[in-house]
């Protein structure tokens, strides 16, 4: 992103109830050009409507929002000619066949028939449905009917990619070539991708941060890494040191400056270090003093790790 270029997403205090009850509460956030970002929660967090105000759908009951510098809820049909959307429904004609249903959303969209047509084989092709392009979409299984959704989406080559569970009802090839797509979108594209799903292992694998909501409200945002520095105290890793070890050697590795803690192991010991540099440190002490060392691993934390931690501590609160 360039250093003065504003958000493209930017939303202030954005709230919006239903019969009284919150769905999102207060919400700050800003995500930038060519991120991933990954929106979490359990059910009811008001990840969907988060996604329908920022899209025009829905109306803020307070707050401000920004989608590519303009108001969702004054410029709507403006900000979804530039942004895709993926639903968990598909919403899918299923009257039509495949090629007719991307056909009739290229046509909406103000595109020649012939550019309609060059436009859907090229996602046909993509989303490998080329053999399927001229049966019925009512036959589909949920992961064609999942994959035709996201070639609908990306029809227009949007700035914006809204996707609401897209790899849901996918096996795991196909979920990892949708996972890889929308990476891919980000990094060499410059696409922002807004990514709300309950599949934490492919989020993880593409989202650059992370926006954990809870009962409407944002709990916590950024990257995995730093998030898990503040739940945890240091990073854990594993020492293969050929068995057990004594108190010196513990001793010795927590001599080095970086080393939280240490416990021994059956086959090692089990540390928790401030940094990656503080395990070459360690290593370099024990290579030192003779000490055989066969395997060291560092134990990042996942989005799945970070993720359910602090849904453990958002349920402690409340208690």
């Amino acid at each position: 992103m360039a250093l003065h270029e504003p958000p493209t997403i930017s939303t202030r205090a954005l709230s919006r109830s239903f019969d009284g009850r919150i769905a999102v509460d207060g919400l700050d956030l800003d995500i930038n050009r060519g991120e991933v970002l990954a929106l979490l929660g359990p059910n009811g967090a008001g990840k969907t409507t988060t996604v329908r105000m920022l899209n025009g759908v829905l109306t803020p009951d307070r707050g401000e929002v920004r989608v590519l510098g303009l108001d969702p809820s004054t410029d709507g049909d403006e900000v979804r000619r530039r942004t895709g959307v993926l639903t968990e429904n598909a919403g899918l004609d299923d009257r039509l066949t495949a090629r007719e249903n991307l056909e009739y959303t290229a046509r909406m969209r103000g595109y020649s028939l012939t550019e309609a047509r060059t436009r859907v084989g090229t996602q046909l092709d993509r989303f490998a449905m080329t053999e399927v392009a001229d049966l019925q979409t009512a036959g589909f299984s949920t992961g064609q009917r999942k994959r035709l959704a996201l070639a609908r989406a990306l029809l227009h080559d949007p700035e914006i990619l809204f996707l609401d569970e897209p790899t849901s009802g996918l096996d795991p090839a196909a979920t990892r070539e949708v996972t890889d797509l929308i990476g891919s979108l980000a990094r060499e594209q410059g696409r922002t991708v807004l990514l709300a799903t309950h599949f934490l292992g492919e989020a993880g694998r593409v989202a650059d941060r992370m926006a954990v909501l809870d009962r409407g409200r944002l709990r916590a945002l950024g990257k995995p890494d730093d998030l898990a520095a503040e739940l945890w105290d240091g990073v854990p890793a594993d020492l293969d040191l050929g068995g057990p070890v004594d108190h010196a050697v513990l001793a010795l590795i927590e001599s080095v400056d970086g080393v939280m803690r240490t416990e021994a192991r059956a086959t090692g010991a089990t540390i928790a270090i401030r940094d990656r540099a503080t395990m070459a440190r360690v290593l370099a002490t024990l290579t030192d003093r003779h000490i055989d060392v066969f395997g060291a691993t560092i134990r990042q934390a996942s989005m799945e790790d970070v993720y359910f931690a602090l849904e453990s501590s958002f349920a402690a609160e409340s208690q």
